[in-house]
């Protein structure tokens, strides 16, 4: 067993793979980290005091579920919904509970077109009981995974089959809004959202959380696709540096124009998403009797744990760059 670690810092080993390897697949993690730090705050003197002795591994760690994405069978499914596969109208169609919706649609089908609305439900029901039962580290595991998938379900091209503009010629759209776009604003947003608060129904406010995200999913295609008309293709795209190489990525002019095109789309899904992991956090642990947390504020890591999450990284790091920028990428 490794020696305890000062509260609120994760192992040294952790953090140094996480500021190693290929900066370009960090690049997309931006939005994801600061979702979940930010949701910290909304979180009432019990539950904050807790969370913000382990801000770093909540924050470094909502990024995970990307890494097994292309390592782990059957997790790439829990990041989207593509709605429009099951016709007009699917987002109020839908059988909003798992069982009903197997039922319906069989298990194969769900899992084909993406189950981000049902896990996220999932997901609640798992840190409840680890909140129950006092288990540190899989409350701070399953925290930051929650965190990624509510994330995801705000995100207007998670809820697509055209989740890269690939089927309108459109074709880097995804990165485009859900990274580029916060990367380059993020410093103009407002994350005052408010105090966390108990959500009576976990599984109906993961569908609302979709069903927000698809309403805006026509704008993000139409605004680019009329922006696009309008700029020659030396004024749409730039290179820079990322890490070691250089990167052909949209130019700050072009995502200026889409952001404020967009009129605050981006801002308004970044808040929604912070305020939606707080209230989640919250209600688990409401959820599980308000437990006592603060015997719990020290992390302690096996050598074991350390080599399996070093292995999770180096798979990852391993996967030809090509490979993730399909499948729903970040």
């Amino acid at each position: 067993m490794i020696s305890r670690l000062h509260r609120g810092l994760i192992p040294a080993l952790i953090l140094l793979l996480f500021l190693s390897g290929s900066n370009v697949r960090r690049w997309g993690f931006f939005g994801h980290k600061k979702i979940n730090e930010l949701a910290v705050f909304t979180l009432p003197p019990d539950l904050i005091v807790f969370y913000k002795s382990h801000l770093q591994y909540v924050s470094e760690n909502a990024v995970n579920p990307d890494r097994r994405r292309y390592a782990v069978e059957g997790e790439a499914p829990k990041h989207y919904v593509d709605l429009d596969v099951y016709g007009d109208s699917a987002a109020y169609k839908l059988p909003r509970y798992w069982k009903e919706a197997k039922e319906l649609l069989t298990e194969d089908t769900l899992l084909a077109y993406g189950i981000v609305p049902w896990h996220i439900n999932s997901m609640k029901y798992q840190l409840t009981e680890a909140f129950k039962i006092k288990d540190l580290k899989a409350i701070l595991r399953l925290s930051a995974d929650l965190g990624h998938y509510i994330g995801d379900a705000n995100v207007p091209l998670h809820t697509t089959e055209n989740y890269n503009g690939q089927l309108t010629g459109q074709y880097g759209i995804h990165g485009f809004w859900e990274s580029r776009l916060p990367e380059l604003f993020f410093g103009e947003y407002d994350f005052f959202v408010g105090r966390a608060s108990y959500v009576e129904n976990p599984q109906l406010a993961a569908w609302g959380a979709v069903i927000a995200a698809h309403e805006a999913l026509d704008s993000v295609l139409t605004i680019e696709k009329n922006l696009s008309s309008q700029f020659r293709e030396d004024k749409k795209y730039t290179y820079e540096e990322r890490g070691t190489t250089l990167q052909r990525t949209y130019s700050r002019s072009y995502a200026r124009a889409y952001h404020q095109a967009l009129a605050g789309m981006v801002e308004r899904r970044m808040r929604a998403s912070v305020k939606m992991v707080g209230d989640f956090w919250y209600t688990c642990w409401v959820d599980a009797g308000q437990p006592n947390l603060r015997d719990l504020k020290v992390l302690e890591l096996s050598q074991l744990e350390l080599d399996s999450i070093k292995n999770l990284y180096q798979r990852w790091d391993s996967i030809p760059a090509s490979k993730t920028l399909r499948e729903h990428d970040h």
